[in-house]
């Protein structure tokens, strides 16, 4: 190795960036992926099992599209080594330009908003289940003022979430991190055992499509894809965090981590949607009677998650506002009049202002659909769009053969166009349904 030239080097063996005692092992990393992958996307799988019109069409655009999110990871892990950065924006940034940098920081910003609005909707959702289990009513009389879906969702935003968003530092959260993973690995667990071991209440015969309605709503599956396999924005920082940082490690990684999310999210979209068919909701949870006990522990566990994740997301959006904050005091200003933007000012109003929007929209978007449809047209920047973009850019600074050159080229190519539909399709998708 040392006395080859750049050009005799395989992929496999590009230099990789220094890291601060990198020690994270390859098993660590699988589980960190595995973490950040599997969470309240999983909700939505039966739904889209059901948008996409069955379980086979589903089942083949998953596979389909896992062979992307696993390259993806690869060529992420391939630009880090090249660009020599440690994070996601950093790499786009170092071999796309700052032009590229700024479309991803501000991608980021909106991806990270989205998925706190769909956080919220999903936890009024329990809210709402949990009062009717813990306040049960007649029929006829309503719910009491305070277990209102707005006045409890506002109150869990104001009590809870606002203070555990406000510190400069969240630490503790580490501690709280595999609540997720649990949660979500203990609904895919609680909806095959209800479809064979079920409740008499729940349908038995449920109304199944056999077919799409159309051609375009086998593609209404990929932002539920996106939206539930988005991991790539942890990539780079994973990579860069291990102790033998070598693509072949991180193919494995990807691999291994990928495919054991795909087994969880397909028996949730599977079994879920034989449950319920063409009547379920785009929150699985929501299809189930609110006594069920199992399912009362479920909407605990993804109460809890949400209320431990959500800060972790505000936390990364507003670290990347800050940085706007930084570069466009510099540039206005000059570094004299810059106001710290790590400080308790700033960063209570970032906050704040973080906080109330998403709890806005999340009490006037009218479906968890439609803001997954958002979220999945925005995560394919980052799945597909960015990885593809990387690519072509790095093979242009790390000389390899002409035939690799030729094949990279066009895996990039093709990433960044099916990137572009799904962003175009999703987006316009999610648009007319809000209209």
């Amino acid at each position: 190795m040392e006395g080859r030239t750049p050009g005799e080097r395989g992929l496999s063996e590009k230099p990789v960036p220094t890291a601060a005692r990198p020690s994270l092992s390859s098993l660590g990393a699988v589980f960190i992926l595995l973490k950040s992958a599997l969470g309240a996307g999983l909700l939505s799988f039966p739904w889209a099992f059901h948008k996409a019109g069955g379980v086979a069409p589903a089942f083949l655009v998953e596979l389909v599209s896992l062979v992307f999110l696993i390259s993806g990871l690869v060529v992420l892990g391939y630009a880090a080594s090249v660009s020599g950065q440690a994070t996601y924006q950093g790499v786009v940034g170092g071999l796309c330009g700052p032009t590229i940098r700024k479309l991803c920081e501000a991608s980021f910003i909106v991806n990270l908003l989205m998925i706190s609005v769909a956080f919220l909707r999903v936890a009024g959702d329990q809210l709402e289940k949990l009062c009717d289990f813990l306040l049960p009513a007649a029929p006829p009389a309503p719910q009491p003022w305070y277990a209102d879906r707005p006045f409890a969702l506002t109150l869990l935003c104001l009590l809870v979430l606002l203070p555990l968003s406000a510190p400069r530092e969240l630490g503790f959260q580490k501690y709280t991190s595999a609540l997720g993973t649990l949660a979500a690995c203990y609904l895919a667990l609680v909806i095959v055992a209800q479809y064979y071991l079920g409740p008499q209440d729940l349908a038995r015969e449920p109304r199944l499509t056999s077919s799409p309605s159309s051609w375009t709503s086998v593609f209404s599956v990929f932002p539920t894809i996106c939206f539930g396999f988005q991991c790539h924005e942890a990539a780079v920082s994973i990579y860069c965090s291990m102790r033998h940082q070598s693509l072949g490690h991180w193919a494995l990684v990807s691999v291994l981590s990928l495919l054991a999310c795909c087994l969880v999210y397909s028996l949730t979209g599977v079994y879920g949607f034989l449950t319920f068919g063409t009547e379920v909701s785009a929150d699985i949870l929501m299809s189930y009677p609110g006594n069920d006990g199992v399912i009362v522990v479920a909407r605990v566990l993804f109460a809890v998650s949400i209320v431990t994740v959500y800060p972790i997301v505000l936390f990364l959006g507003r670290s990347v506002m800050q940085d706007f904050w930084r570069r466009g005091c510099c540039w206005a200003c000059g570094p004299q009049a810059l106001a710290e933007p790590s400080g308790p000012w700033v960063r209570m109003s970032l906050t704040v202002l973080w906080v109330t929007v998403t709890l806005a929209m999340a009490l006037f978007l009218p479906d968890l659909g439609d803001i997954i449809g958002i979220i999945g047209g925005v995560s394919s920047f980052f799945i597909f769009i960015f990885p593809g973009l990387c690519l072509i850019c790095a093979i242009g600074v790390e000389p390899v053969g002409p035939r690799v050159k030729c094949f990279l080229e066009a895996w990039g190519v093709v990433s960044v166009l099916i990137g572009t539909f799904i962003f175009g399709q999703s987006t316009v998708a999610a648009v007319m349904e809000l209209l």
